[in-house]
């Protein structure tokens, strides 16, 4: 009983633990702010990427649903609109079969800011709506007057002026005007945009006076600023030149104490069109001056700093899909070893018995003894080599993604910067040329820098297209397949469809507008011959 215990019983216990072990080792789960988000959004990542991994395999839906969410406000803060909106609907999707009402109608708003910034305004308006919906049946007063805000602030941007108003006073009015909330504070903001619009400014400085006596009550120091700077242009507007600078002097104080370079940027704009209105042109130009080099440097600031964590987290991601399935495939392996060495050692066993009971049989049961040692060691030697080549498969193979993968997304950020550099060029130029400065060479010169610093950089699509066939091999040869007339413009829109890349940063890089755009992949679509109600962007990321 001892012997069948231990050849037999012991592998499989040790199995069993062994299983119960690894499960353990991926339990991991602790919430995530928006400052750990915005500030570490590459430790965020792998946090959340560990917990929806084990979230998925306890089947925890609503923790795999939360983790979505997260995930998408991650590259929302890093305005990667396109991925973020992928992750918040595959959350909508999760809530809505949970019936969890206020989560759903959260991420609903979600979706409508990400539209919004991404300036998608008619989308943004039915994803708030829904959210309104959603909080309403919910019965839910903050969320109600947050999602009415969020509309007004659409119709705002439509222009429809009048529809903007009634919702943000629908807003005030489910908060109650002796709130004191940020949310109190914001909707008395945009009304006070709304009567600026209407250029009813009276009307506007009340507001905005409102909503300055508020924000000095909460937390948000940045809605304090710009609040505070609001009412330094309606004074601005209004001629009273000396309370304007007043107004805007302090929010540029508080800009600079709180290192708030967007709000500093606009305080010192601000501050440049007082003193050219009361004819002070030295300090109109050196505030003017100001305001545009810390906008410069906050733009190139924020742009390698945005580059360098969405190329961080795309390759996190290859990392962390490549590991996991290299531990899969390790544990696959490990048990087929265990199973193996379970069944030679029953073997054993079997041959141990056959001997004690039948001694006339030494002879032949040793031969079977031996064969089967040397069919264990045989599968043991073969299962170790088959593991090690593909460790080493598996190791190159992550080496060349991260290699290519690189150098694609190092091309494709070098063209969206040089688009952009042609587009500030552009204006550049336009502002000269209706300038009515008689000297005008301090600014071609800098034209000539920044001329200078493009050709230094310029790679052509040549180049482009040489890494794309790298990461994505048969690609332009699958879509040719489907028509052999694609023309090479064609082509180079369906490679930046196969990676995932913004409308906006699209119509960039290809230097064209946005209705220009729509019109290409229209023609795209017509030369493929999609059937209608067939999503070219789904066809292309299948091929």
């Amino acid at each position: 009983m001892i012997i069948l215990f231990k050849y037999l019983f012991l592998p499989v216990f040790l199995l069993c633990m062994s299983s119960v072990l690894f499960a353990q080792k991926h339990t991991f789960y602790a919430p995530l702010t928006q400052e750990s988000m915005r500030e570490n959004p590459d430790i965020a990542f792998k946090q959340i990427r560990r917990t929806l991994h084990n979230a998925l395999a306890n089947g925890n839906d609503y923790e795999v649903a939360v983790c979505y969410g997260q995930m998408g406000e991650l590259y929302y803060f890093q305005a990667a609109y396109l991925q973020a909106l992928d992750n918040f609907y595959r959350a909508e999707s999760l809530f809505r079969k949970q019936s969890q009402i206020p989560e759903l109608a959260a991420i609903w708003i979600k979706i409508g800011e990400t539209n919004f910034h991404n300036k998608q305004y008619p989308s943004s308006l039915k994803a708030f709506e829904q959210g309104l919906a959603l909080y309403t049946s919910a019965d839910t007063r903050e969320g109600i007057a947050d999602a009415l805000a969020h509309i007004g602030q659409v119709h705002e941007k439509n222009g429809n002026l009048e529809e903007a108003n009634r919702y943000q006073h629908l807003a005030l009015a489910q908060l109650g005007e002796q709130s004191n909330s940020a949310l109190a504070a914001k909707i008395y903001e945009n009304i006070g945009s709304v009567y600026e619009d209407k250029l009813q400014l009276d009307s506007a400085r009340l507001y905005f006076s409102k909503a300055l006596e508020i924000s000095k009550r909460t937390d948000d120091k940045t809605l304090h600023i710009e609040i505070t700077n609001n009412m330094g242009d309606i004074y601005r507007k209004t001629g009273a030149y000396n309370t304007a600078l007043d107004y805007t002097r302090q929010a540029a104080s508080l800009a600079k104490q709180m290192n708030e370079h967007y709000q500093l940027s606009s305080a010192y704009r601000d501050l440049a069109k007082i003193f050219s209105l009361v004819e002070q042109h030295d300090s109109a130009y050196h505030y003017s001056e100001a305001g545009r080099n810390i906008h410069a440097d906050m733009f190139s600031e924020d742009n390698a700093k945005q580059l360098t964590v969405l190329q961080t987290l795309f390759e996190l991601e290859q990392k962390e899909d490549a590991i996991t399935q290299y531990e899969r495939e390790r544990g696959v392996h490990f048990t087929m070893l265990l199973f193996g060495a379970a069944i030679v050692l029953l073997l054993l066993f079997l041959g141990l018995s056959i001997i004690s009971r039948q001694r006339l049989k030494i002879l032949n049961e040793r031969k079977l003894h031996e064969q089967s040692q040397k069919l264990y060691e045989t599968q043991k030697i073969a299962m170790e080599t088959d593991l090690h080549n593909k460790q080493l498969k598996a190791e190159n193979l992550r080496n060349e993604l991260e290699l290519k993968s690189k150098e694609l997304t190092s091309h494709t950020l070098h063209l969206i910067q040089k688009n952009q550099l042609l587009e500030e060029l552009k204006d550049k130029l336009d502002a000269i040329v209706k300038s009515d400065k008689r000297d005008q060479r301090k600014e071609l010169k800098q034209v000539m820098n920044l001329l200078q610093l493009n050709h230094n950089q310029d790679k052509n699509w040549e180049d482009f297209r040489v890494v794309f066939e790298r990461v994505h091999e048969h690609f332009f040869d699958g879509l040719k397949a489907h028509c052999s007339k694609l023309s090479s413009a064609d082509l180079r829109l369906a490679a930046l469809l196969k990676m995932n890349l913004s409308s906006a940063d699209i119509s960039t890089l290809l230097g064209i507008s946005q209705d220009s755009l729509r019109i290409a992949r229209y023609r795209l679509r017509k030369k493929l011959a999609l059937p209608e109600g067939k999503s070219l962007g789904v066809f292309i990321q299948q091929l």
